[in-house]
């Protein structure tokens, strides 16, 4: 069995892993294919490096085949389609203790502090299992995980039909949160600088905005009578997506912040103030979102093969952090884990 080690200081290695047969309460996968994604990307960067042992395989959003079943584990069998939701509570903290298990206090999340699924076998809890409808390729099943993020981003919005959202920032996750509000029946507009998004999502039924180009705030308030935006999601996860996020929203309209920013972000609190505004943040996903996910991507109403850029193997996995680093005319790139 290979796998691909990150062995610090952007420093890749494939090579051959042991096997891991699951233990009690654990099942092992047969991975087919894994997304690379931001946060892979930050690691690769060094970002977080207090929470991986090195060398550290990472990678999260993925598809596959059950390959065996450890003790204990019911309902699952070899052969079994899945993807995992990539997360470990530790089930007793204030947060689990709420219902709120999937920001636990002391959360694992699996491809960060635990090893991740850039591997041929991948060994982990059968609680994180969902399962994939024969409808489903593995190919497509691999943006489960993406997906699942902005069905949870836009089910914490509470957005309604008919109400108009701003999402700022037009990569994989801003492009599938205005994708799912669209099919809630909200309007959408979408700010982004990169061409290549741009032109995709125009292509993918989203309206588009390039903020260097137009003044949004003045866009919005003409779009919506002088009211302002619903609901604004912030993906940029930059400064001046932050400066912009404030100045659209209505009176008590709502803020999702779903991106993670390198440093804190000054941000406009004299608005939240003066239309009240309600701030929600929006982080991982919960089961109902997984679900979700796995019901639009087996729909077909998604175009899932437009958001994915290119399938490369294991043994270019380095290739593939360097296309997503130059950026440019890349959305979704995947990796083939098998042999």
């Amino acid at each position: 069995m290979r796998a691909a080690f990150f062995e610090g200081n952007r420093t890749l290695r494939v090579g051959e892993c042991a096997e891991i047969a699951p233990g009690p309460g654990q099942v092992q996968i047969k991975v087919e294919y894994c997304g690379i994604c931001g946060t892979d990307l930050h690691l690769f960067h060094g970002a977080m490096a207090h929470r991986l042992t090195l060398p550290h395989v990472m990678g999260h959003e993925m598809s596959g085949t059950l390959a065996a079943v450890g003790p204990g584990v019911e309902g699952w069998h070899a052969g079994d389609r899945v993807t995992v939701r990539p997360l470990d509570p530790c089930g007793h903290c204030p947060a689990c203790k709420s219902g709120h298990s999937h920001i636990c206090h002391n959360l694992k999340f699996i491809g960060i502090d635990t090893p991740g699924a850039l591997q041929g076998l991948w060994t982990v809890p059968a609680h994180t299992l969902h399962r994939l409808p024969d409808s489903l390729s593995l190919r497509d099943a691999a943006l489960v995980e993406p997906i699942a993020v902005a069905c949870h981003d836009v089910r914490m919005s509470e957005l309604n039909m008919n109400e108009y959202a701003v999402v700022i920032g037009g990569g994989p996750i801003g492009i599938l949160i205005a994708r799912v509000a669209l099919a809630r029946g909200a309007r959408v507009l979408l700010a982004e600088v990169n061409p290549f998004r741009l032109q995709l999502a125009r292509e993918l039924g989203i309206e588009v905005v390039n903020p260097v180009e137009v003044d949004v705030p003045a866009l919005v308030n003409q779009q919506t009578g002088g009211a302002g935006a619903d609901v604004v999601f912030e993906v940029s996860g930059s400064a001046a997506g932050c400066e912009m996020m404030t100045k659209l929203p209505r009176t008590r309209g709502r803020i999702v912040v779903v991106a993670i920013y390198p440093e804190p972000p000054k941000v406009d609190l004299f608005r939240f103030f003066w239309r009240e505004l309600k701030l929600i943040g929006a982080r991982v996903y919960e089961p109902e979102d997984f679900e979700k996910a796995i019901h639009i991507a087996a729909s077909g109403h998604l175009p899932i093969d437009r958001l994915i850029t290119e399938v490369l193997p294991l043994d270019r996995l380095e290739d593939a952090m360097h296309r997503m680093e130059r950026g440019g005319d890349c959305m979704k790139i995947l990796v083939s884990c098998t042999d």
